[in-house]
């Protein structure tokens, strides 16, 4: 024993009082960071919203029409990992930090330990997941209704409606669990040095304690999102850093 050794680091506390209200403030902290330093919002935006509008023309230069849905549908499970730069913004501006592009767009490293890197390795297979399920389980209906179910007309049948009913129920069950490890785990790996288990054990903690309002936020960003993408995906370049900034303060109430 050289008494060099140190403790293992503290676990984060995780508040169990979250309010609706929180959301709201959260939110209106976000506007104020995306108003603060427009420039870093806009560019994450931008990021996301031009990865989203060159997924979709690969995917219709290929004649993959089928694969356009589930892939619009889980397309948001990348937002999370875009807007580690937005949670360093929001994380540089609340300590009165000074602004830089380097260490704005260093902050995916995370502190040196490449955590972040990880979480966005589980990010990536979790997309890849959810596009073979939903390719899984458009072959099935497509086989059902025959020749001619390729199209994108085949959704408005009752057949094409039912297998988007069963598409977002297993897309939603994907997302949710997902979304419950994340939620907290990122802005926490921006902030902390911990492994990137201790965050999703975290994140998963919180999401525990205060369901009803996680899950409430869980939808805002779902709706927020879906109705950004809406434009040709215009709208990301304002919902994006917004919803990304207020998490960050989410988080900051959440973890103690």
């Amino acid at each position: 024993m050289n008494g060099t050794e140190t403790s293992p680091p503290t676990p984060p506390a995780i508040a169990d009082d979250l309010q609706l209200g929180d959301l709201s403030t959260a939110l209106a902290a976000g506007w104020g960071d995306f108003r603060g330093a427009p420039q870093f919002g806009l560019f994450f935006g931008a990021i996301f919203a031009l990865a989203g509008l060159a997924l979709g023309y690969v995917l219709l230069a290929w004649g993959e029409v089928s694969s356009l849905i589930p892939a619009a549908a889980g397309f948001p499970l990348l937002a999370p990992f875009t807007a580690v730069g937005l949670y360093e913004v929001s994380r540089r501006r609340e300590a009165a930090i000074p602004m830089d592009w380097s260490g704005i767009l260093g902050a995916v490293r995370g502190r040196g330990d490449d955590q972040i890197l990880s979480m966005g390795v589980i990010i990536f297979v979790a997309f890849g997941f959810w596009v073979i399920i939903a390719h899984l389980v458009f072959s099935i209906f497509l086989v059902e209704a025959g020749p001619g179910s390729e199209s994108l007309g085949f959704l408005l049948t009752p057949g094409g409606l039912t297998m988007l009913a069963v598409g977002s129920v297993i897309g939603g069950i994907i997302a949710l669990a997902f979304y419950a490890m994340t939620v907290i785990s990122l802005p926490m790996l921006v902030d902390r040095e911990v492994d990137f288990l201790t965050a999703i054990f975290a994140s998963l903690k919180a999401f525990r304690d205060n369901a009803i309002v996680l899950l409430a936020w869980a939808a805002l960003i779902a709706v927020l999102l879906f109705v950004a993408m809406l434009p040709a995906f215009l709208g990301l370049f304002v919902v994006l850093p917004v919803l990304g900034h207020a998490t960050w303060h989410l988080y900051r109430r959440a973890v103690r």
